[in-house]
């Protein structure tokens, strides 16, 4: 074989990859952008709309915080490595990474579901609704959110840690999650696996059913046709959100840790792109947002508390 063809040969793939790593780049570039333009701009609306400071509001910017944050865990080091010759990261960040990782994804876990109970409550009992789903109640179940996450998290990352690893040091993933990282430890892991999977697996599946019981009780108890419709427009946003999120969190957590070719398309679509669409579909299926978002581009944030007149539509 002629060296200089070897030569162009190789320097023609390396060329191709370099091209796929830029659209890569590019396309996920937008995407965080997107992400952290639109979860800002809810929390925005929310925060300075008089309109909008009922519960499902205050926990809908919530929901956009933290799924700010969970974006922000992994989407700048995959941006980085995108434009790399040398993809690595330390033991220490990658420890740090899946700790978060998986502290704001339980966190949101357990507010989606904290906002089924709040849909619950607003349709199946409206008169006790701001009696019930109070200031106070709401930021505590925000707070134990939170907590849930964080217990969840650090017993994940306990575990891991405890592990023996020796090589090989390639993680096949994106970003630093349990199924790929335990794969390298130098031992049996099956002990592990399984509890790892009785807690991640446990706690998405337990909320998933949670909430679907409580959207099946809410339309049992609504006899009319008429209102079961009703019913589904106001909750379609949220059961939308809440099926792009727990899907693939079931499916990567809920089973034991076999690595699939497919694992790291579902990783990718739970944690960089679901946190890009929950501001479109909430904005889309929400008329008080999208008038409020009006509102917002058109007299401005500091025009807030000045009288206007403006009338706000009971939830």
């Amino acid at each position: 074989a002629n060296p200089l063809q070897n030569s162009l040969s190789m320097t023609s793939v390396q060329a191709r990859l370099s091209n796929k790593l830029a659209a890569l780049f590019a396309v996920f570039l937008l995407v965080y952008v997107s992400t952290l333009v639109g979860n800002t701009l809810i929390m925005a609306t929310v925060s300075s709309d008089p309109c909008l400071r009922t519960p499902m509001f205050f926990l809908l910017g919530n929901l956009s915080f933290l799924d700010l944050c969970y974006s922000t865990v992994t989407a700048p080091k995959m941006l980085l490595d995108f434009l790399s010759e040398r993809r690595s990261i330390s033991y220490q960040a990658c420890m740090a990474q899946l700790f978060f990782l998986h502290f704001v994804g339980a966190a949101e876990m357990f507010l989606l579901t904290v906002m089924a109970y709040d849909r619950y409550v607003a349709i199946c009992k409206p008169l006790h609704y701001h009696s019930i789903m109070n200031r106070t109640l709401c930021s505590w179940m925000v707070a134990a959110s939170w907590a849930g996450g964080f217990i969840h998290s650090m017993v994940q990352t306990i575990l891991t840690m405890r592990l023996p690893f020796c090589g090989p040091n390639w993680v096949d993933n994106f970003f630093c999650d349990v199924p790929p990282v335990i794969k390298l430890a130098c031992t049996n892991t099956y002990v592990v696996e399984l509890l790892m999977v009785s807690n991640s697996g446990l706690i998405s599946t337990s909320c998933f059913v949670i909430l679907v019981a409580s959207y099946t009780t809410i339309l049992v108890r609504i006899r009319s046709p008429e209102g079961r419709r009703k019913a589904l427009s106001t909750c379609a946003s949220h059961l939308t959100v809440v099926t792009l999120f727990f899907g693939p969190c079931i499916f990567i957590y809920a089973r034991p840790f076999s690595i699939f070719s497919v694992d790291k398309l579902v990783s990718v679509l739970y944690n960089i792109i679901t946190p890009m669409l929950n501001p479109l579909i909430y904005t889309l299926r929400n008329k008080e947002v999208k008038s409020a978002m009006r509102r917002l581009r058109t007299k401005g944030i500091t025009s807030r508390g000045k009288g206007n007149g403006l009338r706000c539509r009971e939830s």
